[in-house]
């Protein structure tokens, strides 16, 4: 007999307590077994609602299991979309901070360390000055990049 913690499938509805992790078990065995390849994008939420049976929150709160885990990544006017090996599933920006940002976290730019100049970016991802600009942001909200205004951006 379940316990009031473990959900239950009563038909395709789910019922009990934390719901959510069960809907991410769910996408997630189907995104591991190629039903969502990378760079698919998933089914609304609202389809999702209606497929599980539960409400709009009880689905956002399982993808953003799914995004913490890195199987997932939100991409605006597109929806929620499958991250795989290679920049398919996001925008450039998004794949230029993320690939600064595991040469920081691997120490390949030590603390106080200049990023290379945006000129330089540009040629190395072959992108318009502003996607780096977009970028670099991204990596100075996240607290990794320090701007010194006419001098250029360091590693914190």
């Amino acid at each position: 007999m379940p316990t009031a913690a473990e959900p239950v499938a009563t038909g395709r509805w789910l019922t009990g307590g934390r719901v959510y992790t069960q809907i991410a078990d769910r996408l997630r065995k189907r995104i591991r077994a190629g039903e969502f390849a990378p760079g698919n994008v998933l089914p609304s939420e609202a389809e999702l609602c209606r497929v599980f049976g539960v409400a709009r929150n009880t689905v956002r709160r399982g993808l953003a299991l799914l995004e913490e885990e890195g199987l997932l990544i939100a991409v605006p006017s597109k929806g929620r979309v499958v991250v795989g090996d290679g920049p398919a599933a996001a925008y450039r920006y998004q794949v230029i901070a993320a690939r600064l940002r595991e040469q920081i976290e691997r120490g390949d730019f030590a603390p106080g360390a200049a990023l290379p100049s945006e000129a330089e970016l540009q040629r190395q991802f072959g992108v318009a000055r502003t996607t780096v600009r977009q970028a670099l942001a991204v990596l100075e909200v996240e607290g990794l990049v320090v701007v010194e205004h006419g001098r250029g951006r360091f590693v914190r």
